[in-house]
């Protein structure tokens, strides 16, 4: 199948990867839009990996005020330089995911930031709401309950409000693979009217 302009541009559109890798996707995809997003998503995981080393300590903190005045997010994110942190794609991200926070409320931002002892009891409880069930299929029924919790109560295993066929974490990715620098998101603080602070 012949790559057109108009497939590359639409492909563009749907991912905001640069040009010549969309191009690039689309080819090795046949021409398959669905694939060829898929393609991308991946580089943009392999990417991330390869910059996880980096430091990084530019960056921006965003904010988000619901229309009700009623709930408000700051976001620290970090980037390389500062030349990134002033990107629209970089601005763009920074903001989707202050206004993901308001929607979702996570609780940490990665797994690994979930006390020792909330982890303990969480399988506590999911061990003894599932005792009765045969012993060799406990752990995986615990495993899979494990993460779901993960995906309610950390914000990079939540799925992405605005496309709920990603997480935050493959959103993130994205944009790194996209940008070619490594990106974290450091921390955020989530206000409610009438709430404590988690």
């Amino acid at each position: 199948m012949a790559i057109t302009t108009d497939l590359i541009k639409k492909l563009r559109e749907k991912t905001n990867a640069p040009m010549m890798d969309c191009k690039k996707a689309l080819e090795e995809s046949s021409g398959d839009l669905e694939i060829a997003t898929d393609i991308l998503r991946k580089k943009g995981q392999i990417v991330a990996l390869k910059k996880a080393g980096r430091c990084a300590k530019e960056g921006v903190i965003g904010s988000y005020i619901h229309s009700n005045s009623k709930i408000g997010v700051l976001l620290e994110v970090n980037c390389e330089t500062d030349f990134v942190a002033r990107n629209e794609d970089f601005k763009q991200f920074v903001k989707n995911v202050s206004m993901h926070i308001a929607a979702t409320s996570p609780s940490y931002v990665s797994r690994e930031e979930v006390p020792a002892h909330i982890l303990e009891r969480e399988k506590n409880v999911l061990k003894e709401s599932v005792k009765n069930k045969p012993e060799n299929i406990i752990e995986k029924i615990v495993q899979g309950k494990l993460e779901k919790f993960y995906s309610e109560v950390c914000l990079l295993d939540q799925p992405f409000v605005k496309d709920d066929k990603i997480t935050i974490k493959e959103y993130l990715n994205e944009l790194i693979g996209k940008i070619r620098e490594n990106i974290l998101i450091r921390r955020f603080v989530r206000l409610q009217v009438g709430e404590d602070i988690k």
